[in-house]
């Protein structure tokens, strides 16, 4: 893997659409029920109800979400949980599967787009920043807190793939949230700048910003950002075992949407460059006293960033590794992802 370069890391593992293709959407007050033409990558469970939802992040960017709620819910206000993520994925995929699982035992679920993805707002498409998708997470608390149904006290977040690393930043800076947890984490900057196990050179990163740089200028001349190859296309053999593993989920009736970044091209060239210049997690000890959980598959390439977060991390923090599980079981395999020990680690500390 040492030989892969910053950008490959980018276009090979979060991949997105052409330009044209992913519009920013109408949002209004009657985006409330869901149709019958939309597509999940799971079956809502008879247990719980799904209405959607939008609200704006301190940006002015309207992002949309589902809000799942327990049919058999107390009269009092409920616990709720935040959920974003993989990155590039939208809230019909694995956000939208976890969000299920955790209403059915009882929780408020808000699976959410991030900005500029799936049916949020955001323009140009195809692009992220440190920033705003961890101040996506924010604004979800923002919109939970003023449910009268939920509890503003006893909310939580749950970070999937690269939206882990962004679930603890927002709650690195937000004492709102009182629990975190993380599964099959990744932090952005920290791979875009040093790529996989740090092993790009100050050369290498000098020359990537190089090129990066000229390309900013190609793209200012054309008018439009260039995109990059479609990399979950057609991948050969030859190609390192965790694309493959990308592939058989985004790319397959498992998990493929429409939406997708990851379903169905590219980001930007120059999507990398803000995780190249902002570090994540530089204050994430801050999160003490409020508990934290990581969970990362045994042979999963990139179980190296929880167990560093982990070590890094102030009590309390627990690390849980799943035998034998890969990265992207992580994303929908309901008999792998330890969903009663997120049940009990929430219910424990939102109360």
């Amino acid at each position: 893997m040492k030989g892969i370069s910053i950008v490959a890391v980018a276009v090979l593992m979060f991949s997105g659409q052409s330009c044209n293709q992913n519009k920013s959407p109408q949002h209004s007050e009657n985006m409330n029920d869901i149709t019958k033409t939309e597509h999940y990558t799971f079956k809502l469970s008879d247990k719980v109800t799904r209405k959607k939802v939008t609200f704006k992040n301190r940006y002015g960017i309207t992002l949309t979400g589902d809000l799942y709620l327990p049919k058999s819910g107390a009269n009092a206000p409920l616990p709720a949980i935040a959920l974003s993520g993989p990155f590039g994925a939208v809230k019909e995929q694995s956000s939208g599967l976890y969000a299920n699982q955790m209403a059915e035992r009882g929780f408020a679920a808000l699976a959410f787009d991030p900005s500029y993805t799936g049916e949020s707002g955001g323009e140009p498409r195809h692009v992220a920043s440190p920033d705003i998708n961890t101040e996506d997470f924010s604004a979800a608390i923002d919109f939970l807190g003023i449910q009268k149904n939920i509890d503003r006290n006893k909310i939580g977040i749950i970070g999937i793939c690269g939206f882990g690393g962004f679930a603890l930043n927002a709650t690195a800076i937000d004492k709102r949230v009182k629990a975190v947890a993380t599964t099959s984490m990744y932090d952005m900057c920290r791979v875009n700048t040093n790529g996989y196990f740090d092993a790009t050179t100050p050369e290498q990163r000098a020359q990537q910003l190089e090129q990066l740089g000229k390309q900013r200028w190609k793209d200012a001349e054309d008018g439009t950002p260039e995109m990059g190859p479609r990399s979950l296309e057609g991948i050969g053999g030859d190609a390192p075992q965790f694309v493959k593993e990308y592939a058989d989920y985004y790319k397959t009736d498992r998990g493929y949407h429409e939406r997708s970044l990851n379903s169905n091209g590219s980001w930007t060239v120059t999507n990398v460059l803000p995780f190249m210049n902002a570090p994540l997690l530089t204050y994430l000890k801050e999160i003490s006293p409020r508990p934290m959980l990581l969970i990362a598959g045994e042979k999963a390439h990139s179980r190296y960033f929880s167990e560093d977060i982990y070590k890094k991390a102030a009590e309390p923090k627990e690390l849980v590794i799943i035998p034998n599980g890969v990265h992207v079981d992580l994303y929908d395999k309901v008999d792998v992802i330890p969903f009663d020990k997120l049940d009990t680690f929430f219910k424990e500390y939102l109360k």
